[in-house]
């Protein structure tokens, strides 16, 4: 079994670290004695988010990359930072071509320069394009259906040749519906615009809309609604330390889900989310969205065997609990 909480031999950069899934990985990676150093242009993070020593450089900059490798000679990368709207890399791939796949590049070669072999890479379900099986396992064909997800692909495309070429080692880490926020109420979701839908499921309660769209209730599931797999960001977060662990033990590639294997539809979670806040949470049908699939659930025990890696606190009341403290105690974000 992995032990997690060995440290690395040097201090990790975490690309991204002021965003949403990246902050709360360099908290699970100080509660491990793990240096952190976080890397964001706040283009899209926080400020009050980052936790421990900043560089606020962009991945665009290759000059400034040199500098931040040369300055603080990291052991290993986790890789968060980039665009993530589905709906905008339709409408503006260029931006996702650019800021996804050649920062990364630059990324790369920065890494290699200091010779820095080690990363873990943030990539998502919408590697897998529409589910042919449910659960998806990671055996599922990757064919992705819009440039969100070939962007990503593409960068586990350039992984594993630079693990081929270079001797780069890396994981390509697929997650479902990352969710939730710190126990703590300190960190949680916040984005601009927000679409995920417990955060607008939330601000309903909360008072700031008044009821939440549901996008078709006329699907082949239990209710008519879309089917989803949330996981916790704390567990997201746990399963990146231990990525990180199996590369530095000698595994040179690793790629797996990160998900439950539990789908909640849409009506069920909104529901649930009465049940935590004590708020009616009105919600109005709209037509389905072209390219929402029926159904997106996990599959597959990699995780469980390559990283040791179990779900602790990805139960959805448990997800919604932590959401809602945050969301409550941030009602304008960390504004």
């Amino acid at each position: 079994m992995l032990d997690p909480s060995r440290p690395p031999d040097g201090p990790v950069l975490v690309c991204g670290g002021a965003g949403y899934i990246g902050s709360h990985c360099v908290r699970v990676l100080a509660k491990a004695g793990v240096e952190a150093v976080v890397l964001d242009n706040l283009s899209t993070g926080h400020r009050p988010a980052v936790q421990g020593t900043f560089e606020e450089v962009d991945l665009g900059d290759p000059a400034g990359l040199a500098r931040v490798f040369e300055r603080h000679r990291p052991a290993a990368v986790m890789h968060f930072a980039a665009k993530c709207y589905v709906g905008e890399s339709v409408e503006e791939p260029a931006k996702y071509y650019r800021e996804n796949v050649v920062f990364t590049l630059n990324l790369l070669e920065a890494m290699r320069a200091a010779e820095c072999r080690d990363i873990v890479f943030s990539s998502t379900c919408a590697t897998y394009g529409e589910p042919r099986e449910i659960p998806m396992t990671e055996e599922h064909v990757q064919d992705p259906i819009n440039p969100y997800g070939r962007t990503k692909l593409h960068i586990e495309h350039m992984l594993g040749d630079f693990a081929h070429a270079y001797g780069m080692r890396f994981a390509a880490l697929r997650y479902f519906n990352a969710a939730g926020a710190s126990p703590a109420g300190d960190l949680g979701e916040v984005h601009d615009p927000e679409t995920h839908l417990i955060p607008l499921v939330l601000a309903v309660a909360l008072g700031k809309r008044k009821d939440i769209r549901v996008f078709g209730d006329d699907y082949p599931t239990r209710d008519g609604t879309c089917i989803r797999d949330y996981i916790h960001v704390d567990d997201l977060a746990d399963a990146h330390l231990r990525a990180l662990r199996r590369l530095q033990d000698g595994e040179p590639r690793v790629a797996c889900n990160l998900g439950t294997g539990r789908g909640y539809t849409v009506l069920e979670l909104i529901e649930l989310a009465r049940e935590v806040t004590g708020h009616a949470i009105p919600h109005v049908v709209d037509p389905r969205r072209p390219g929402d699939p029926a159904e997106l659930v996990s599959g597959g025990t990699r995780a469980r065997e390559l990283l040791g890696w179990e779900p602790r606190c990805s139960d959805l009341p448990t997800i919604l609990k932590d959401a809602w403290n945050f969301h409550r105690a941030h009602p304008q974000g960390f504004a």
